[in-house]
């Protein structure tokens, strides 16, 4: 089971996660969405579409667009669609 952690907290836990460019990505509904705000931040992948951030917030701390989706990705990146990536210290633990 991998888990996304930051703050001592868990953000998300799935035994169903995704790997690209180094990244895991964990399905949206194993994710804890009362620790995530939507951020204004955007970002543009070119083989993986447009990237929507979120900011988790854990007892106080925030740590900025540190988890993000592709709410609508390229054909190519098919395998992170309804899935969230996590970064900025987050730690992923096996």
């Amino acid at each position: 089971m991998a888990r996304a952690v930051w703050a001592d907290t868990v953000v998300a836990e799935s035994d169903d996660v995704v790997v690209v460019d180094g990244f895991t990505y964990f399905p949206k509904q194993q994710v804890n969405w009362q620790l995530l705000e939507a951020s204004d931040h955007r970002s543009a992948c070119p083989w993986k579409g447009k990237a929507r951030y979120y900011s988790i917030k854990v007892t106080g701390s925030t740590n900025i667009d540190a988890a993000w989706e592709y709410p609508e990705p390229k054909p190519a990146a098919s395998m992170v669609r309804d899935r969230i990536g996590f970064w900025r210290g987050v730690r992923i633990e096996p």
